[in-house]
């Protein structure tokens, strides 16, 4: 009778304070409002880059990616280029291997080929050999982790099963807040 405002509670306490810029940025990109979407992640970033804050890079990246959809491709890439540059600057290896490949791969996609082909060849010159939590070595992994959300409850941003850190078997991490997300 008593559990469940217990449980309630708990989830509550164990959420990270979500900034509400970063919850409406996440609005944006989903309403197709790109250009606003890329302002507010730009602000984001510029906040955390002041603070040193670990979530610095995937900001970048998120302004990067709504302004190449807002088809401002120029300022996108060097959005793009500075979300990258800063996990690594961060030691981020792991992230900066995740984010690169899904970032060359989503530039090949759009047909930015020369674009993608320069991040390639920055990623292969500024990675270590085998940096932790890549496919050189693999973190140790479940036999078969469960389905998540396909948007964080904490902020509303994307969550990729293969791009996130898991924190036990069934929850994993929010890349953008940093909310612990639950699989069913």
């Amino acid at each position: 009778m008593f559990r469940r405002p217990f449980r309630r509670a708990m989830r509550q306490a164990a959420r990270p304070d979500v900034p509400p810029m970063l919850r409406r940025a996440h609005e944006l990109m989903a309403a197709g409002n790109y250009a606003a979407a890329a302002e507010a992640f730009e602000k984001l970033a510029h906040a955390g880059e002041n603070r040193q804050h670990p979530k610095t890079g995937q900001m970048y990246l998120l302004a990067g990616r709504a302004r190449i959809l807002a088809g401002q491709n120029q300022a996108g890439v060097q959005h793009l280029k500075m979300g990258l540059g800063t996990m690594h600057h961060m030691g981020l290896y792991g992230q900066l291997f995740n984010a690169g490949n899904r970032v060359v791969a989503e530039l090949t996609e759009r047909g930015m080929t020369a674009e993608a082909q320069e991040i390639s060849q920055w990623l292969q010159k500024n990675l270590p050999a085998s940096p932790a939590g890549t496919a050189a070595s693999p973190a140790p992994v479940a036999a078969r982790k469960p389905v998540l959300p396909t948007h964080c409850p904490g902020c509303g941003g994307p969550v990729r099963a293969d791009d996130v850190d898991w924190i036990d078997d069934v929850t994993a991490e929010c890349n953008w807040c940093g909310s612990p997300v639950r699989g069913e």
